[in-house]
C-alpha cells in the first residue's frame, strides 16, 4: 500500500507548531479527540498515545460566574444541573450505558443492520430533532439548556434546525463513555502513530507529492482520495459520467471558522471555578445566545456575540509551553469563506465570563477561512468538517448511495470527511472506505 500525501508530513489538520513564541506549541487544528478513543478503527489498531484526562471535559460559563459542566459521571454532571438532574439522568443514563454498541451504528454507514435497533431507534428519535427544541423540552434551566447548546453547536448547523441535536447528543454520551482527552505532546502525536502503523504494516509513504491528476498515479486495483468533492472533480471528474459530476458540484459547504491560537503568561482568568480545571470551555452564554450566533454563521451573517470554541492544553500537558506559561486556542464560526477579523470579538466573548484575559496575552496568531483552505486545501472556505451535515448531506454524502464510497468509475473510492460518518478524528471514513474497496475491487 502506497500513500502520497502533499504536504510536508502526514496527518491534515492533526498537527502542532510552533505558531507564536519560541517554546509554545499549538494544535493547528483539533485538539480535543474522544471519538478518536472511542473510533472501533483506532481500537482495533491499538495506536501508542498517551492520553491526558482534564479534570471537567467541557465546562460552559454562564453570567455571575456560574457554570455547567460534564464529567465522566453521568450522575456527578446531573448534579451540577439542580432541578434539571433527574431530566438529564433519563435523557443520557440509557445512552450513555450502552455507548460502545451505540458509536458502532452511528460511525457505520447506511444501510446497515445495527447491533441494538431498539438502542438506536431511541437516539435517532431524539437526534432527529433540533438542539434548541430539545433543550427546551427537556430541561427547565439555563444552566442545562446552554450546556446543552455549546455541544450541540459543534454541528456547525443552526440549533434550530433539525438535526443539531444529534451532535449534542453525541458529544455528551462521548463525554460519559471514554472523556475528552488530548494526546501528550499535541495532536501530531495520532497522525506519527498512524503513520507508524502504516509502516510497520508494510506501507510506504511519500510526503510532499501532491496529485493534480489522477493519470499521474501508478497503475491500481484501488485509489482511495482522502478529499473533499471538489478535489474530487479536480482530480478525477474527467472519470466520470456526467450525471455524478454535476452531484459532486451540487455538494455544499458549511460555515468556517476563526481561529486563534494564544501564548498566555498565566492561565485564562475564569470567573467559574470549573473553567479553570477544564479542557474545552464553550463560551458563548445561554441557549438563546448560541442559538442566535449560529443561526447568524448559517445564513452568512457576521456575529458580534459569536460562540467559541475554547481549549486549554498546557493546564494538563506540561510540554506545551515553557515553566509557569501556558497555551490556549479559541475559534468561532462564520460565514464560509469570510476574512472579518474576528480577535476582537472573540476576545470580548472571553473577557466577559474571564476579566482580565487580555492582560494574559503574550502573542496571538489568527486564520481566517481563507489562510484555513491555503493551509489545507480540504477546508473549502474554512470548513473544517468536511461539508454541511444537514440532513441531506447526512444522507447523500457526497451522493445518494448505498456505497457512498465508490465513484462510477472502476477503483476509484473517496474516503474524506464528505462521506459518512462525517467529520471527527475517528478513521471510519476511511476504515469504511477501505472496506468497500476490499469487496469490490479485491472481491473480498
Amino acid at each position: 500500500m502506497l500513500v502520497l500525501e502533499a504536504s510536508a508530513t502526514a496527518g491534515g489538520g492533526l498537527k502542532t507548531e510552533a505558531l507564536t513564541l519560541p517554546g509554545f506549541t499549538h494544535d493547528i487544528c483539533s485538539s480535543i479527540h474522544p471519538l478518536a478513543v472511542a473510533s472501533p478503527f483506532f481500537r482495533f489498531l491499538q495506536l501508542d498515545i498517551d492520553w491526558l484526562y482534564p479534570d471537567f471535559d467541557v465546562a460552559h460559563p454562564l453570567d455571575g460566574g456560574r457554570a455547567g459542566w460534564l464529567k465522566r459521571s453521568v450522575a456527578d454532571s446531573a448534579e451540577n444541573l439542580g432541578t434539571d438532574a433527574a431530566a438529564y439522568r433519563r435523557l443520557m443514563e440509557p445512552l450513555a450505558g450502552q455507548w460502545e454498541q451505540l458509536l458502532a451504528d452511528i460511525l457505520c454507514p447506511l444501510p446497515h443492520f445495527p447491533q441494538n435497533p431498539w438502542l438506536l431507534m431511541k437516539f435517532g428519535t431524539l437526534a432527529c430533532r433540533s438542539a434548541a427544541g430539545l433543550a427546551r423540552s427537556k430541561f427547565k434551566s439555563e444552566t442545562a439548556r446552554a450546556l446543552f447548546a455549546g455541544l450541540a453547536a459543534h454541528s456547525f448547523l443552526s440549533l434550530r434546525a433539525s438535526p443539531s441535536a444529534a451532535v449534542g447528543l453525541l458529544l455528551g454520551l462521548l463525554a460519559h463513555g471514554v472523556g475528552w482527552p488530548m494526546p501528550r505532546g499535541g495532536s501530531v502525536r495520532i497522525a506519527e502513530a498512524m503513520t507508524s502503523a502504516l509502516l510497520k504494516s508494510g506501507g510506504e509513504m511519500e510526503t510532499g507529492h501532491r496529485v493534480n491528476n489522477i493519470d499521474q498515479l501508478p497503475p491500481a486495483r484501488a485509489i482511495l482520495l482522502d478529499v473533499s468533492p471538489r478535489q474530487l472533480l479536480a482530480i478525477a471528474g474527467h472519470r466520470f459520467p456526467p450525471r455524478y459530476r454535476a452531484a459532486l458540484a451540487r455538494y455544499r459547504y458549511g460555515p468556517g471558522v476563526f481561529k486563534i491560537d494564544y501564548a498566555l503568561s498565566q492561565p485564562i482568568p475564569w470567573a467559574a471555578a470549573a473553567c479553570r480545571r477544564a479542557g474545552t470551555v464553550h463560551v458563548g452564554g445561554t441557549l438563546e445566545e448560541i442559538a442566535l450566533s449560529e443561526s447568524q454563521a448559517a445564513s452568512g451573517v457576521v456575529s458580534e456575540r459569536p460562540f467559541i470554541l475554547v481549549v486549554q492544553n498546557s493546564l494538563f500537558d506540561s510540554t506545551r509551553a515553557p515553566a509557569g506559561k501556558h497555551t490556549a486556542w479559541a475559534y468561532c464560526h462564520v460565514p464560509n469563506g469570510s476574512v472579518v477579523d474576528m480577535t476582537g470579538r472573540i476576545e470580548n466573548q472571553i473577557e466577559r465570563f474571564a476579566p482580565g484575559f487580555r492582560d494574559c496575552v503574550l502573542m496571538r496568531a489568527t486564520q481566517n477561512c481563507r489562510q484555513m483552505e491555503e493551509r489545507n486545501p480540504n477546508l473549502i472556505g474554512g470548513d473544517i468538517n468536511g461539508g454541511l451535515a444537514d440532513f441531506r448531506q447526512m444522507l447523500a454524502r457526497p451522493v445518494f448511495s448505498l456505497t457512498p464510497y465508490r465513484t462510477p468509475a472502476r477503483g476509484i473510492y473517496l474516503c474524506s470527511a464528505s462521506t459518512p460518518p462525517s467529520g471527527g478524528v475517528h478513521g471510519m471514513c476511511g476504515f469504511n472506505a477501505a472496506k468497500a474497496a476490499l469487496k469490490h475491487s479485491f472481491g473480498k
